[in-house]
């Protein structure tokens, strides 16, 4: 007979979702991670840099208080309050995970997980010290196992982090002071969000960017108004280039592009992305099958090993914590439902928490294109919001992209103040193939700045009213 049910690995935002959802279902769950509750995005990534994010922000604020009617104010960043704010705001929340698994029943064991056997996990001791309560090094078994092991920072061939002068987002979470220069290698989410970051605490900084245009995953034109605001901001962007070589010096590091171009830094933050933590898990000798170095998955999770499923990063991207989260309740309610039926494939909306913050969901105008669908598209700028003119962020784009055929919502694109809490109204309506002409119906409280949101829908029926 098993010890569990169902056993997760791994308790960051998919993981411990996974397991709560599991035992709200009447299952005898246990959750095994080495590290910390809440994983990296409650450590050291998702959590810890919006709240420097906000501090830099109130920054930008307050250097702009005479246009809202204060005096002038001359603020300056204190490095170590922020980042013990952030560090303080993730264990509230690392707290918080730990009391929520005690009331679900959810058993925590704590270490290393290696897949043993099919339906076998031994645990070997952490070097991090074990939560009160929690269960030790063993051997486990469980009728379902459920890896949800999350990423790490991609290391880049001549770029590999040191802790000192070549950092990940780790270390650029816990600066022992702020770089005069930095150079950032990588120009999506976490690249551009530590840009704006060390930016507004005054270092010089750097985009290094192979693409040729910054965020090369968004649509273009979102990616073009970002690049002019993060150079407005003192950011200079470096586009379609590599790092050639790299010089590490005693205080810093001389990199030389590959267009020939050398630029000087006391920091480098490598941000080219992450890949999914596969290695260690014994996922091989099992059989596991694997897709572009994720663990392939069919179905809510299902690997190729019965009783054996994978979510969140590991299973590829989109790497984001909300789609782990999403994967984890998807996959325990087909365990529990005994189904082997494919989830709904919902929309995971994406967002970057720079300033401007960008969010989108869907299909970019260019991919609509390349897929063969018609495309109607909805623009409207924020300086025509009363709302952006009252916060004194005027600048800004939403972007809705339909399909000619049928007028459903397939894509859309915020840049802008609060995009990130704006694109769950677009990511509903496609989630529920809403078209233009139901949201065009849809009233909207003023003076918002979701506002914008029904400009656009009207812009792309040809009857925008403040455009």
């Amino acid at each position: 007979m098993s010890n569990y049910d169902i056993l997760v690995i791994g308790a960051g935002p998919g993981g411990y979702v996974a397991a709560i959802r599991a035992a709200q279902l009447g299952k005898k769950v246990a959750l095994v991670e080495r590290d910390h509750l809440g994983g990296i995005c409650l450590n050291w990534g998702c959590i810890p840099t919006k709240a420097m994010l906000k501090g830099t922000d109130l920054l930008h604020a307050a250097r702009q208080a005479d246009r809202f009617g204060l005096a002038p104010l001359s603020p300056v960043i204190d490095p170590a309050r922020l980042v013990g704010r952030a560090v303080e705001v993730s264990g509230q929340l690392t707290a918080g995970i730990g009391f929520l698994l005690k009331k679900n029943g959810v058993e925590v064991i704590w270490g290393a997980a290696h897949l043993a056997a099919p339906g076998q996990v031994e645990v070997a001791e952490s070097a991090t010290p074990a939560p009160r309560g929690a269960k030790g090094p063993g051997r486990y078994s469980a009728d379902h196992i459920i890896l949800a092991t999350g990423a790490r920072p991609r290391v880049l061939p001549g770029l590999e982090p040191d802790g000192q002068l070549i950092w990940t987002y780790r270390e650029a979470l816990r600066p022992a002071a702020v770089p005069a220069r930095l150079i950032v290698v990588g120009s999506g989410a976490i690249g551009v969000e530590f840009a704006s970051i060390y930016a507004a605490m005054g270092s010089k900084v750097t985009i290094v960017e192979m693409a040729p245009r910054i965020l090369p995953t968004e649509d273009s034109e979102i990616a073009g108004l970002m690049a002019k605001a993060l150079q407005k901001r003192g950011i200079e962007i470096r586009n379609g280039v590599l790092i050639a070589t790299l010089d590490r010096q005693a205080e810093g590091v001389i990199a030389t592009l590959s267009d020939g171009a050398v630029l000087e830094a006391d920091r480098l933050l490598s941000a080219a992305g992450v890949v999914p933590n596969v290695e260690g898990l014994g996922l091989e000798a099992l059989g596991v099958t694997f897709d572009r170095g994720a663990v392939r998955t069919e179905g809510a999770g299902r690997t190729s090993v019965p009783g054996l499923y994978a979510i969140g990063d590991l299973a590829g991207p989109p790497m984001l914590a909300h789609k782990a989260e999403h994967d984890g309740i998807a996959c325990v309610e087909a365990i529990v439902a005994s189904s082997d039926a494919k989830p709904h494939k919902a929309p995971i909306p994406a967002c970057i928490y720079a300033s401007p913050q960008v969010a989108s969901v869907g299909l970019t105008e260019e991919a609509a294109r390349a897929a063969g669908l018609g495309v109607r598209l909805g623009r409207f700028l924020l300086r025509g919001n009363g709302k952006a003119l009252v916060l004194g962020e005027p600048e800004g784009l939403v972007k809705c992209v339909f399909g000619a055929a049928t007028d459903s919502l397939v894509g859309a694109q915020i840049i802008g103040a609060e995009a990130s809490e704006l694109i769950h109204g677009l990511t509903i309506a496609i989630t529920l193939g809403a078209t233009s002409a139901q949201l065009a119906t849809v009233v909207f409280p003023h003076p918002t700045l979701s506002e914008a949101l029904h400009e656009a829908v009207l812009a792309a029926r040809d009857g925008a009213i403040h455009a």
